[in-house]
């Protein structure tokens, strides 16, 4: 299907917001009144640049409080109506979009609405022009489709028909079953918004938080279908209002769009893409650093050996049970210290998985492998992390199917034994985002790599609000979390973390106090408040706070974990889940902001 964005989604002028969008591979765009008035550039000057550019203007917006209204009113609309439909015949647009009013002036009469509606597309026509009938979710007298649908039969002209918005429609609970009752030739446009379920003004709901398709907690899909069912067959376009979008850069911006109606589409049935290939866990994570000995030191308290060096890069792996930490001191130099620079996901079809990204626009990095080393598939993440995708078959030479580990000499550093192993793997990573990519990121990891999204998190910050998003596959064998949080320096300078799993955190935290790194400190009057909500024993109590070990539970289990100081860019985290816990320990997040700002302040 075409598709189409909207000009207010995107940062920038009207000529940038119009690059943007061909750049992205859009057909077409509605053109927000306000972007026009503010271009220096005349209606026949962006007519010849959306021509050049490949795209078409598919509707102009909004022409407001048009209906319903008093006698000397409906004299000043036509007049101001006459003048818009002359202007958007310069400009190369068929379709003006009218909202049902928010006037004082209105009056609760439909057959006056449709009399007065009739009369504007009689006018439009004349202009070669057509109108299509909005229902505002905060509407005077109209804000529901079906509401704005009976009028639109009542004022029965062919020029005139509806336009179905789906924020308007979702966000006030109304059925988007009953679309299918509209004749498909009446559609005249639809508008597609997602938003995060929330609980306020449905307005500013409106105006400061619509997202993209599959970022917010709206089934679009299930709307766009009951529109195809009922014949629609015009351009599927967007339509966002969102501080964050229009402050981003529009190119990126107008690229996530794009992702968010490729993906719609699959949803909603009308195109296929090749299934999602679901990674089954991280085979490593890779951290970066010019001075590797600290790390090196704070992995050999954890327990971890050296197990392999790179046959032709300065990279080595580490490894306790599963986790697998590689430690690469090549490239630029890391000043700050270690930054996680990118994560193997263990991928069952690394091939099927690039297959699927590109039609998704997902952003892949050309292969940096030369032979003999293997050959493997990485993705951008909108943070910068590489994501590769990877099998990890140690010790099976497979040269149709080769493991990543094939490119590491095996080292001798101790034998295994001689350590203990209550690490198990990397039960999770958590990755901060740059403030306008957040929904970008969880959009892109669900999309392409088909993990589940968890609702957003907003917690309290020593500085601010910290918002946390987990991602996950349906085995948690896979997690991630995306998080956004203030503090000096910005949201660059947050640390990164990586959990590793274990199945005795008392026996980890012992071995760190007995090599003398001390987990992270922990108020005492952290403890005294977790002795008040829950029921544990004294004991137990006084073991938690005597290893700085954080608890929580939930209806499946229980938590356990404690932190590391951070290193650089930074810091692990010891995690022990028992009965299938199945959070983050999100309860204790704040305590562990604050923990680090206080570190940070003493050191």
């Amino acid at each position: 299907m075409r598709t189409s964005i909207a000009t207010v989604s995107l940062s920038g002028s009207l000529s940038e917001k119009l690059s943007a969008a061909a750049a992205a591979g859009f057909d077409g765009v509605e053109i927000f009144e306000n972007d026009l008035i503010a271009s220096p550039l005349s209606p026949e000057e962006i007519r010849a640049r959306v021509a050049d550019l490949g795209l078409t203007v598919e509707l102009y917006q909004p022409f407001r409080d048009a209906e319903a209204v008093p006698a000397d009113v409906l004299a000043g609309n036509l007049r101001r109506a006459e003048h818009k439909f002359r202007l958007m015949r310069r400009l190369g647009a068929e379709l003006l979009l009218v909202c049902s009013s928010v006037s004082p002036d209105a009056v609760d009469d439909d057959a006056l609405a449709a009399e007065q509606l009739h009369q504007l597309a009689s006018l439009a026509g004349e202009h070669g022009v057509r109108v299509a009938y909005e229902a505002l979710a905060w509407g005077r007298h109209v804000n529901t489709y079906d509401h704005a649908w009976r009028i639109v039969q009542a004022a029965d002209h062919p020029g005139l028909g509806v336009c179905l918005d789906s924020f308007h429609i979702l966000s006030r609970g109304s059925d988007p079953r009953g679309i299918e009752a509209i004749p498909g030739e009446k559609i005249f446009f639809l508008q597609l918004a997602d938003a995060p379920l929330m609980a306020m003004d449905v307005l500013q709901w409106s105006r400061h938080y619509r997202c993209f398709p599959g970022q917010g907690g709206f089934d679009v899909a299930a709307l766009v279908r009951h529109a195809m069912d009922a014949g629609y067959r015009g351009p599927l376009s967007l339509e966002v209002f969102n501080d964050v979008f229009r402050q981003a850069e529009a190119g990126r911006t107008a690229v996530d769009a794009m992702r968010s109606l490729v993906a719609l589409q699959e949803s909603a049935g009308l195109t296929g893409l090749p299934a999602p290939v679901v990674p089954d866990g991280i085979a490593f994570a890779e951290l970066a650093t010019a001075d590797s000995e600290p790390l090196r030191r704070l992995l050999t308290v954890l327990g971890f050996t050296r197990t392999g060096q790179h046959a032709r890069k300065p990279v080595e792996l580490w490894e306790q049970g599963e986790a697998r930490l590689l430690l690469n001191t090549g490239g630029p130099a890391r000043r700050e210290g270690p930054v996680l620079a990118a994560l193997g996901l263990e991928t069952p079809e690394p091939a099927a998985a690039v297959a699927r990204a590109e039609p998704l626009l997902a952003p892949l990095v050309p292969r940096r492998a030369t032979a003999p080393d293997v050959p493997l598939d990485v993705l951008a993440a909108p943070d910068g992390t590489e994501l590769f995708f990877c099998r990890t078959r140690p010790g099976q030479p497979d040269a149709e199917h080769p493991s990543w580990t094939q490119d590491f000499v095996p080292t001798r550093d101790e034998p295994a034994g001689e350590r203990p192993h209550h690490l198990t793997r990397i039960d999770h990573v958590a990755l901060p985002q740059p403030w306008q990519r957040f929904d970008e990121a969880a959009l892109l990891y669900r999309t392409v790599l088909g993990l589940r999204p968890r609702e957003s998190v907003e917690l309290a910050d020593p500085y601010g609000l910290f918002r946390s998003r987990a991602v996950a596959n349906a085995e948690g064998t896979l997690r991630l979390v995306l998080n956004v949080a203030p503090g000096p320096g910005g949201p660059e300078a947050r640390p990164q973390h990586i959990a590793l799993a274990t199945d005795d955190i008392v026996a980890v935290a012992r071995r760190l106090r007995d090599h003398g790194t001390r987990p992270l400190a922990i108020p005492a009057n952290y403890y005294d408040d977790l002795a008040a909500r829950h029921d544990l024993d004294p004991d137990t109590l006084d073991t938690l706070r005597s290893h700085g070990i954080l608890y929580d539970r939930d209806e499946h289990g229980e938590f356990h974990h404690l932190y590391t100081a951070t290193y650089g860019h930074v810091f692990f985290e010891v995690v022990q889940r028992t009965g299938g816990y199945r959070g983050y320990g999100a309860q204790n997040a704040t305590v562990r902001l604050a923990a680090q700002h206080t570190r940070q302040l003493t050191t």
